[in-house]
């Protein structure tokens, strides 16, 4: 929300004052609750792009139709809640460069990095989606996810001073010196920022990328274990973030997802079910977000415990012996 009102403030200072016009954004459907309550609260109108059964991630032939002069800025999420997948980042970075050199709009790009932003920087430092794109300007990133730290904590990246008008700054004096402050609310916990800046200076970006490396792999064997049936199949990109999301494909019968999440639940997993948003709906999938704090063992506990859940869906006895060790397992979790 501070990235995007930043943006709405520089549109209105540069091509909003005089029109009277209401500024629009951009944005996939693959986005967090959180872009819909920006465009809610601060009077924005909100462009969705809706996804398609075979696409969940947004590009420049999504984006282009929609964009005027009233753009204010537009949406690109770094590993998305329903997929875990990236949207075009570049190529949207490549169209907006083009934008504003035939019509002078300079339209920048909130990158949404929630999940991903502690993700990429320490497996594919290769993929430019950051400030190396000339529109990116903002960038948030949620450090409760992988940053390893507790529940609550987001932080917003500007590219530079510029990038935040000054009329959204306050300058207070009363907490014993000056102090510049830009949020949307103001007394809180510091916990968690301290414990962020351990882990910086503890780990550094070696301990990070050690961390990450592991998540991968521990992600790419869940996948494995969970695809080799034949019975699921991959949604999103396994390279590029520790979330698997599988559908079924359909052979010996549709698998009931919904049912076998219910399943999963009574051996003391929690592993959402849901179907993907317009106009996507009818595609129906399973998330599992692989967390440092997830092993290799509990993967393959997992891995059993869907296997034992898909017999019963099936109709197929478990032997009581493999039932009992199942209960065990699931309270050890």
């Amino acid at each position: 929300m501070l990235g995007l009102l930043a943006h709405k403030w520089t549109w209105r200072k540069q091509r909003g004052a005089k029109s009277g016009a209401t500024p629009n954004v951009i944005f996939g459907a693959d986005v967090h609750t959180c872009w819909e309550k920006f465009t809610r609260y601060f009077d924005v109108e909100e462009r969705v792009i809706p996804m398609a059964p075979d696409r969940h991630v947004i590009g420049p032939e999504e984006v282009e139709p929609l964009i005027d002069e009233n753009t204010m800025a537009v949406g690109a999420v770094l590993g998305t809640t329903f997929t875990g997948q990236i949207d075009e980042i570049e190529a949207i970075d490549e169209l907006l460069r083009g934008v504003k050199k035939e019509k002078g709009w300079d339209i920048p790009i909130h990158v949404d990095g929630a999940s991903g932003g502690f993700i990429a920087p320490f497996s594919y430092p290769e993929v430019k989606w950051d400030f190396r794109l000339e529109q990116v300007r903002s960038i948030n990133v949620s450090n409760h996810k992988f940053g390893l730290v507790y529940p609550g904590m987001g932080s917003v990246i500007f590219r530079d001073v510029s990038t935040v008008p000054e009329e959204l700054v306050f300058k207070i004096n009363y907490l014993g010196g000056e102090m510049v402050n830009y949020s949307l609310n103001f007394s809180r916990a510091s916990n968690s920022v301290l414990l962020q800046y351990y882990n910086f200076l503890r780990l550094g970006e070696e301990g990070y990328e050690r961390i990450v490396a592991n998540l991968m792999k521990t992600a790419g064997s869940l996948e494995s274990a969970l695809t080799e049936s034949g019975r699921f199949e991959l949604l999103n990109d396994s390279r590029y973030l520790p979330i698997v999301v599988i559908r079924p494909t359909g052979r010996d019968g549709d698998v009931d997802i919904f049912e076998l999440s219910e399943r999963l639940r009574e051996r003391g997993w929690i592993v959402p079910a849901y179907t993907l948003p317009p106009n996507a709906q009818e595609v129906a999938v399973l998330r599992m977000v692989v967390k440092e704090n997830f092993s290799r063992d509990m993967a393959e506990m997992l891995a059993e415990d869907v296997e034992k859940a898909l017999d019963r869906l099936d109709g197929r006895a478990v032997p009581p012996q493999a039932e009992a060790a199942g209960k065990k397992q699931a309270r050890i979790c």
